[in-house]
């Protein structure tokens, strides 16, 4: 939607259509996001851009493309005043300035203290957004297509010139053919166990890219947020510790302080993840009487009432509706849970899906979670996802709008062959037959990513889950249909959906068994150290199941080595690889 609007403001007039995986675009996943975005004022007297810039990249384990980093920090608060001047509701301080506060990794001075950086509203950020983007879109009058699949990519030779579009309501398909077209379709980790995503974050979009030959990119790099929910994995915001919560074993002591003594519970949170899994492994964790699951405590009986009234007051009600729990007077379960993709398909710093190391796809754009530009290397600070949002959904609408002012031919008819792969699918779905079980399926994956794939990981494990894997792509092709429509057919998406999660494990186990070392996201018990032989971006290919082809993509270095722009400010700090 942002990108849509960029287009719209630099091109008026220009036809957009906009697909839906949900009902509404409303109801998308960013709408969930709760804590802020990160953005500093050029005009701050105590924070600065280069500091950003430096808790990013040091954030990423020294794997995020710097010229990204720099793009996306310096374009930050004027995109914050661009939502802040189109109706977006900040919370403000009593002077009336747009207020902040701090989040994970963020520091001053190059990590010597805290950051206030996250502008926020309240802890519904992610809602504000989403409402102020849509009236955006409303008022530019773009055509969205609600309940909507984009099922495969289509191409001319080697421009992209759109994609078949699977309706659900009529059971048709559609082919959308489009000078450009921009893919935002968000996260994947609904094949862990535990996960803050909603049920349609399926990893579609990345599937598609598989499918069409080109490669993703760092997805072996996956996120867990260490304030999960225990039970449904629903998101306990980072805000909260950022207004004050602390971390607390079994024991009742507020751990963080033994790993983190400068940050603290605000450390990093693939840091954070790993420290709460180890303290459940040494005996300091909790097992929760109702979901049976292990877990640490948060602590939030402390934080003052108008606090949790007016800061916080969404994230405690789902303590209250999920776990029975009253965050103002006891201690709340949380544990690791499966968050966010660093990586994607791979993108230049201007957003366009590249095919290799070197060489872009004609009119096929990304931003987002779903694409990998990368902002965020292998390890994402918190707050940096809303803003990869508003600020490459913005350059990617820029380029967009010099791609259409050119030579941009017509997009053809749909090619001969357009359509095949989709209806191959669907065809194979309705015609399998056995008594697998969906439901046995999805849950044994999950739970096989889970403890193999997860916050910890060896090659033993990985091993075990890509055979695990194996099998159970073989079993998910003897799941028989108990309904042969295509109208309004919850369980063929569920089959198509749950074919794309398998796929997309298959990559992730692949890809980190292949990187030999530890860095943000990615933890190797069996090589716990980061290794400079593997200082590159993972491109994977996966033509046919189980057979991934890995290449490289070397990462920009561009504003920190010497010679670089902001080399002098580093002075002393050495980088260490």
């Amino acid at each position: 939607m942002r990108c849509a609007a960029a287009v719209c403001e630099k091109r008026p007039g220009t036809s957009i259509v906009a697909l839906t995986k949900v009902h509404s675009p409303q109801k998308s996943h960013t709408s969930t996001a709760q804590g802020g975005v990160a953005a500093v004022d050029p005009k701050d007297p105590v924070d600065k851009i280069v500091y950003h810039m430096f808790d990013t990249w040091k954030g990423s384990d020294c794997s995020a493309d710097q010229n990204v980093i720099r793009l996306v920090c310096e374009s930050a608060w004027e995109q914050i005043v661009w939502l802040e001047r189109r109706g977006m509701h900040f919370s403000r301080t009593e002077e009336g300035r747009i207020a902040k506060r701090p989040f994970g990794g963020h520091m001053l001075d190059f990590g010597r203290v805290k950051a206030f950086r996250a502008c926020y509203e309240a802890d519904r950020t992610g809602k504000g957004i989403m409402d102020t983007l849509w009236a955006e879109t409303l008022r530019h009058q773009v055509n969205f297509l609600s309940q909507s699949l984009a099922v495969e990519l289509l191409f001319d030779e080697n421009r992209c010139i759109g994609a078949l579009v699977f309706m659900e309501a009529t059971g048709k398909f559609v082919a959308v053919l489009a000078k450009a077209t921009v893919m935002a379709t968000g996260g994947k980790t609904r094949m862990y166990q535990v996960s803050t995503n909603c049920r349609q974050n399926t990893g579609d979009g990345l599937a598609l890219v598989l499918q069409a030959g080109l490669p993703v990119m760092d997805v072996e790099a996956v996120q867990f947020h260490p304030t999960g929910i225990v039970g449904p994995g629903i998101l306990a915001s980072e805000a909260l510790r950022g207004e004050g919560a602390m971390l607390r074993n079994a024991e009742g002591e507020a751990f963080m302080k033994r790993y983190a003594p400068t940050a603290g519970d605000l450390a990093p949170r693939d840091l954070v993840s790993r420290c709460i899994m180890k303290e459940i492994r040494e005996g300091r964790g909790c097992i929760h009487r109702d979901h049976k699951l292990p877990h640490v405590w948060l602590d939030l009986k402390h934080i003052p009432e108008y606090v949790h009234r007016t800061k916080i007051q969404e994230v405690c009600g789902f303590f209250k509706k999920f776990v029975n729990v009253d965050p103002q007077c006891e201690l709340c379960p949380v544990t690791p849970t499966a968050h966010y993709q660093m990586g994607g398909a791979p993108t230049n710093a201007l957003g366009e899906v590249q095919r290799n190391a070197t060489e872009s796809v004609p009119g096929l754009y990304a931003c987002g979670e779903f694409a990998a530009a990368s902002l965020h290397g292998h390890n994402r600070l918190g707050t940096n996802s809303l803003l990869e949002l508003v600020t490459m959904g913005k350059v990617v609408g820029e380029q967009v709008v010099e791609y259409l002012s050119g030579t941009v031919p017509p997009p053809p008819r749909p090619p001969e062959d357009g359509g095949d792969l989709i209806f191959g699918q669907f065809s194979d779905y309705f015609a399998a037959q056995g008594k697998e079980s969906y439901a046995r399926i999805r849950n044994e994956l999950r739970q096989v990513m889970m403890e193999n794939v997860g916050v910890f990981r060896t090659a033993d494990g990985l091993n075990g889950a890509i055979n695990a894997l194996m099998e159970l792509k073989f079993r998910a092709g003897r799941m028989a249909m108990h309904s042969q429509t295509l109208v309004m057919n919850q369980e063929l998406i569920e089959v198509w959906e749950l074919n794309h999660l398998l796929d997309l494990s298959m990559v992730i186990a692949q890809s980190a068994l292949a990187r030999q070392e530890s860095r943000g996201g990615h933890y190797r018990e069996d090589f716990p150290e980061r290794d400079p032989a593997f200082h590159y971006h993972t491109l994977a290919f996966m033509t046919e199941y189980g057979k991934v082809t890995l290449d490289k993509r070397p990462i920009d270095m561009s504003i920190y080595e010497a010679g670089g722009p902001y080399a002098d400010k580093f002075g002393v700090i050495e980088r260490k690889y």
